[in-house]
């Protein structure tokens, strides 16, 4: 299919894109809850005619669009669980969930992939390959969706992957692609540290797990400035510290919680390694007793060359893209890392910034809001790189 169709016809489906986005929006699902959204999908896809099956890995929704099996296969994937966030926007469309919004863009790419989705239901006849189309349940939460999936049988006969995730990082008309290692592997611990509570006027007589805990915590960034390599970044935040309830009340027991990130295994156990090293002082110097639950994250997202390659270009094909903007690795965590380790293929990022529409907030802010005109892009783009994978595969 020429660039000019992909493109005419994107801007056909531009107001239900629109529609989707905004139902999606409005009834925003958590991780692992995931009820209505899974079942509108199935339907809507089903109503283009797919072969699909729901309750993959759990709650996921596959729907494949066979044209030969002895063609390729390309898989486009897509999350749609939302945030225990509530909604501040003042928008018609803001989320009648209390509590839940979709803060992070999830909503807007099931849209994108049920919009290629109904292109290519409407124009198989222009396909030389297979399609299938991945609706992944629990992206926000470890162990996450795409595992089960997998699991589940949703990457079978799949030569290929895409995937894009919008971003409020970058503005509207632009791509952005990495190469390689594009994520991070984002671990997550929670600390209890045991003390004995006594009077504040009386300290001798407890083990303060509040002194404890703020040792920790400095201890654990000496870890970072001094154990890791200096060339290869780790990230370590403290998110939660809770404990006590009284001015004058050492308390028994004070809960740390945050995550550390790494981009290698070797990083990863080095801060694994001195994080228990730090308690196991204070068991010693302070006489706290600790329970420790440390998850392992999700594992690199590391796109390949070749994937990334035909993004690009049909990128800089598209009218509606100004720029494409080759990015650095960050350390957020993504579970389109489980697919890419099973086939080939990469994650691009769609820029959806606009500060004249508030939609300039980053993500998991309650404000956070996306400019719509953006899809367009990632719609485009993704039903360019199927036609170009296509052609490379048959040619």
């Amino acid at each position: 299919m020429e660039t000019h169709v992909i493109e005419k016809l994107t801007q056909e489906n531009y107001n239900e894109m629109v529609r989707l986005r905004r139902h999606f929006h409005m009834y925003p699902e958590l991780s692992f809850q995931e009820v209505q959204t899974p079942a509108y999908i199935a339907e809507y896809l089903r109503e283009l005619g797919l072969d699909v099956q729901e309750g993959i890995g759990g709650r996921g929704v596959v729907a494949r669009l066979r044209i030969d099996e002895a063609l390729p296969t390309v898989a486009l994937r897509a999350d749609f669980d939302a945030l225990p966030i509530q909604d501040a926007k003042d928008v018609p469309y803001k989320s009648t969930v209390p509590g839940v919004m979709h803060a992070c863009g999830h909503d807007a790419h099931t849209a994108v992939v049920l919009t290629a989705a109904r292109i290519l239901a409407q124009h198989k006849e222009s396909l030389t390959g297979n399609i299938v189309f991945i609706f992944q349940h629990a992206e926000e939460v470890d162990p996450g969706g795409a595992i089960q999936m997998i699991a589940d049988g949703c990457l079978d006969g799949v030569d290929a992957i895409f995937g894009q995730h919008v971003t409020s990082s970058l503005d509207v008309g632009t791509i952005g692609y990495k190469y390689g290692i594009a994520t991070g592997m984002p671990d997550d611990f929670t600390v209890k540290i045991h003390g004995r509570g006594a009077h504040a006027s009386k300290p001798h007589v407890a083990i303060d797990p509040v002194a404890a805990a703020i040792s920790f915590c400095n201890q654990l960034q000496y870890a970072v400035t001094r154990k890791s390599k200096p060339m290869e970044p780790v990230v370590l935040s403290i998110t939660m510290l809770e404990g006590g309830h009284q001015h004058n009340v050492i308390p028994d027991v004070v809960t740390v919680g945050g995550t550390i990130r790494t981009f290698t295994k070797e990083a990863q156990e080095v801060m694994i390694t001195e994080l228990k090293k730090c308690l196991e002082g204070l068991v010693t110097t302070t006489g706290i007793s600790y329970d420790l639950d440390y998850m392992k994250g999700y594992p690199p997202v590391v796109n390949d060359e070749e994937k990334t390659d035909i993004v690009l270009a049909a990128a800089k094909e598209i009218s509606t893209v100004r720029e494409t903007i080759g990015l650095e690795p960050d350390l957020g965590g993504e579970d389109f890392s489980y697919y890419l380790e099973r086939v080939p293929g990469t994650f691009y990022y769609t820029g959806t910034r606009n500060p004249n529409f508030k939609a300039d907030y980053p993500h998991h802010h309650s404000n956070f809001d996306i400019d719509e005109k953006g899809l367009v892009n990632a719609v485009s783009v993704m039903l360019n790189s199927v036609f170009k994978f296509f052609e490379k595969e048959t040619n």
